[in-house]
């Protein structure tokens, strides 16, 4: 017998639970992220000619590499944090630190990154 959820899509975007809920869904955005990228990649390669330069053209895109680069580093910052606790469970006490944590590491690496993915993009 499966489980009965009656919770629309905006019911669950809207909903303000513990700390761990925002990197739970941005963790699964960056894997999807990355999926698409593979995904792109190996069809340009496969059919090559017209198609794959559209392909190429897109990924190569100063604002789909800021968002490639968001869903990689995001992605392994927090598959790093929850190896660690993984691997030490007495650390899970402090989850909510450890995302603290994990956010001031992610923003400043990702904001630079833009900044010189942007500055490259526009040429400069």
């Amino acid at each position: 017998m499966g489980l009965k959820r009656d919770v629309s899509l905006a019911a669950g975007l809207r909903y303000r639970g513990p700390a761990g809920y925002l990197t739970f869904i941005l963790h699964r955005i960056g894997g999807l992220g990355m999926g698409i990228f593979i995904t792109m990649h190996i069809l340009a390669s496969f059919f090559g000619g017209r198609f794959g330069g559209t392909l190429n053209g897109i990924y190569e895109h100063w604002a789909f590499q800021v968002f490639i680069y968001f869903c990689v580093l995001f992605h392994a910052i927090n598959g790093l944090r929850i190896t660690i606790l993984d691997l030490w469970p007495k650390l899970l006490d402090y989850q909510t630190e450890a995302i603290w944590i994990e956010w001031a590491v992610f923003i400043p690496l990702y904001l630079i990154a833009v900044y010189v993915i942007v500055r490259v993009g526009a040429g400069g």
